[in-house]
């Protein structure tokens, strides 16, 4: 199966002729129909929430969007916290999920009366000194060991940083009813980017019973079970997608079996999902500025890691489409790369592609999650433009290119180069061509 843009040749054309290459492209019409069939698949809970991650694509408009679609927010940071609160979220429309977590941000998430979720047992006096312990509290659980689908090992809990044993969510719990705590709520977040529909139910179940044990043992009100995130996308062509409504029977069907025996059938189900709610639905688009004929073949993009940093970071496929040659033979192997001095700035390694020529734009794909977000200045590379696809096919720029000056913003040169600083460096073809004759 092959994957298609949802821009045209056409449209990138029209689009660069305003906001160069690269940039990153979002799809509102794909994002809003995403977050109804997710809202559809979980609307046998009364309670039903998404909490949509915020460094998963932290733009406002984007924002805006899903909150249009009934989406709260999920974020680990003060800066997302104010993002949120900028954008309109209120309240328990937010979850504040973070690790290693600074006092100020504690601090911010209470003020605003976010519902927090606690990562560490000694979080409770840490919380409870800052801003007291609130009504309505959270806690991650983490299993440790392996975490198994069909016996095929999914990831590795025991070895990550996050959350409370068993023993200390029992402890934990006790305590922070004592202190004041009446409505409760589980999060765990056990394998990433699985493309199984048996994550979340298999996950569901763990939680319920956990919950259910938690409740006997402690007499406490379990208000919301936190699904949190690590529904997958297939980022390669021959993968299946996930099927959203699959994934919310079988949770509905470990609810029925676990959770109504026990009493516990107004417990509401939240998730925390990223990559499944964006990453489908963004592009990188970048144009192809050089080849280069040495042991392989190279083709050299005016974007580079510091736009995705998925391929350098962790190897990881992104699909890549040659704008307007999308049915022509993928004859050609090839290496694209971006410009950083870092051999592992590459977007494919032995990809092949159609013939490519320079001036051809490319889109890599299910970049919408964790794209962007994860860019960086290496080199004294720029971050490009955010740019928005409107359901009526217009587009909309939702975020511009930093300029150089954004990149010495932060430096204090007391003034020791503003006259540089107010230079022009931009020169068009002809005054190149004649410095260069000079």
């Amino acid at each position: 199966m092959e994957k298609k843009p949802f821009v045209t040749l056409e449209q990138v054309r029209e689009i660069a002729k305003i906001y160069p290459t690269p940039f990153h492209i979002y799809d509102e019409k794909g994002i809003r129909e995403n977050a109804r069939r997710l809202k559809e698949a979980f609307s046998w809970n009364k309670g039903f929430k998404e909490f949509f991650a915020v460094k998963a694509t932290p733009n406002p408009y984007i924002l805006k969007i899903l909150r249009e679609e009934g989406c709260g927010t999920d974020c680990s940071s003060y800066t997302e916290l104010l993002m949120s609160d900028a954008c309109g979220f209120t309240g328990k429309e937010i979850m504040f999920s973070s690790n290693v977590t600074p006092r100020q941000d504690f601090a911010l998430a209470a003020k605003l009366g976010a519902t927090i979720n606690l990562d560490d047992f000694t979080h409770i006096d840490f919380l409870d000194e800052i801003a007291g312990i609130p009504e309505t509290i959270c806690c991650r659980y983490n299993p440790g060991g392996d975490f198994k689908i069909n016996n095929d090992i999914m990831d590795t809990p025991g070895e990550a940083k996050y959350g409370f044993t068993k023993p200390q969510l029992l402890e934990g719990f006790r305590i922070l009813k004592e202190r004041g705590a009446k409505h409760f709520g589980i999060h765990a977040f056990l394998a990433s980017n699985t493309v199984a529909n048996e994550y979340y139910p298999v996950l569901a179940k763990i939680l319920f019973e956990t919950a259910v044990e938690l409740q006997r043992a402690t007499g406490v009100h379990i208000a919301f079970i936190n699904l949190s995130g690590g529904v997958g996308i297939p980022y390669r062509p021959e993968q299946q997608p996930n099927d959203i409504y699959e994934i919310g029977r079988g949770v509905q069907k470990a609810f029925e079996e676990i959770l109504v025996p026990a009493g516990m059938g107004d417990v509401a189900i939240y998730t925390e999902l990223g990559r499944f709610m964006l990453a489908p639905y963004g592009h990188l688009v970048a144009q192809v500025t050089h080849q280069k004929h040495i042991y392989k073949e190279y083709v050299g993009l005016d974007a580079c890691a510091a736009n995705l940093m998925r391929p350098a970071m962790y190897g990881a496929y992104h699909h890549i489409t040659v704008l307007g040659k999308e049915n022509a033979p993928c004859d050609h192997k090839y290496d694209v790369t971006g410009g950083l001095c870092e051999n592992n700035d590459k977007f494919a390694i032995d990809r092949m592609l159609p013939e490519i020529e320079i001036g051809d734009y490319v889109v890599i794909h299910d970049t919408g999650a964790h794209g962007f977000s994860m860019g960086y200045n290496y080199n004294g590379k720029l971050r490009s433009a955010e740019i928005l696809l409107k359901e009526d096919g217009s587009f909309q720029l939702i975020r511009r290119a930093e300029t150089p000056e954004d990149y010495f913003a932060t430096f204090d040169f007391t003034g020791i180069f503003d006259d540089y600083a107010s230079k022009s460096f931009t020169m068009d073809a002809q005054e190149l061509k004649a410095k260069s004759k000079a």
